[in-house]
């Protein structure tokens, strides 16, 4: 296990401040963890300097937030050592919700603070640091969304705000009635889109850093059999191999090298994986080594 600190970055100037490695909670409830388990779970984050925890109000089937919740409830002591980051926005089909008919997306004032106050009371908590949209709604009416987190701030529920999966012109547009704290995207060498649609120019032009969700691919990374995911494996492992890094490390740095300074989340439960995208933190990749990553990752040389 690394023996590095996680750093501390923040998402704009004079804003919201989060750990660089961002623990993702959206399989907590697959990882079969008592209470006392979750509890060691986050005080090993901690420990890392991973202080950061992020949720959304649908994860695990609307059940995540109450798991991690119970352990907050346990050891309420835990609570003012991180931060907290949910989403609201999707509208699941789930036995936990059966008023809903189909799955859609709501942004609506009255849906965005009814959602918020019940993530509220399933974390335990009487306030988020962060709540973000957690994808953009065809109806989304910026003002509206903007309201509504501007009410939430006041009523000290909600003390930064953001979005998920916006593009730079949503982002932007929602920006300019509400300042927000970042923009969470998809992104990783199996999935490079916003590093050339303008996601992480606009991002780095305002001097905001994105959060990272599925940085590994959701785990493909480790298994896809395809010629080009064992090519862009195998070119990862060489780099790991010659640097005496971890594969996932390798992976992280080469996120983190972006001058948008991203935030990446984990999605494990076991403390090795959330300790080898802090070792990360540690190291910068030759420019060489990132650019053969980035060739491997595209299937060509760059122009």
């Amino acid at each position: 296990m690394t023996s590095a600190l996680c750093p501390r970055t923040l998402t704009r100037p004079d804003g919201l401040e989060l750990s660089r490695v961002i623990a993702g909670m959206w399989r907590m409830g697959e990882w079969d963890m008592s209470v006392q388990q979750r509890i060691a779970f986050i005080e090993e984050c901690l420990a890392l300097g991973v202080t950061s925890f992020d949720h959304a109000d649908i994860y695990g089937n609307y059940g995540v937030e109450g798991l991690f919740g119970e352990a907050l409830r346990a050891q309420p002591s835990l609570r003012g050592r991180m931060e907290l980051v949910s989403k609201c926005g999707i509208k699941l089909v789930s036995p936990a919700r059966p008023a809903h008919t189909i799955q859609h997306y709501d942004t609506s004032l009255e849906h965005i603070v009814a959602s918020c106050e019940a993530s509220l009371r399933q974390l335990n908590t009487d306030y988020l640091d962060l709540l973000l949209i957690h994808r953009p709604d065809p109806l989304m009416n910026f003002d509206e969304v903007a309201e509504a987190f501007t009410r939430l701030q006041k009523a000290g529920k909600v003390r930064h705000v953001g979005v998920s999966n916006f593009t730079r012109h949503q982002f932007e547009s929602l920006n300019r009635r509400v300042p927000l704290a970042t923009n969470q995207v998809e992104f990783s060498p199996l999935f490079t889109a916003p590093m050339f649609d303008e996601t992480f120019d606009g991002l780095q032009d305002l001097g905001i850093a994105p959060m990272i969700w599925s940085p590994l691919g959701g785990g493909r990374l480790f298994s896809t059999q395809d010629a080009h995911g064992a090519n862009l494996r195998a070119v990862i492992q060489d780099v790991a191999d010659r640097l005496n890094q971890s594969f996932a490390s390798i992976v992280f740095a080469w996120i983190m090298a972006l001058p948008s300074r991203p935030m990446p989340l984990t999605g494990s439960g076991k403390i090795a994986s959330i300790a080898a995208a802090v070792s990360a933190t540690g190291f910068t990749l030759e420019r060489s080594d990132w650019f053969a990553i980035l060739r491997a990752a595209r299937g060509h040389e760059v122009a």
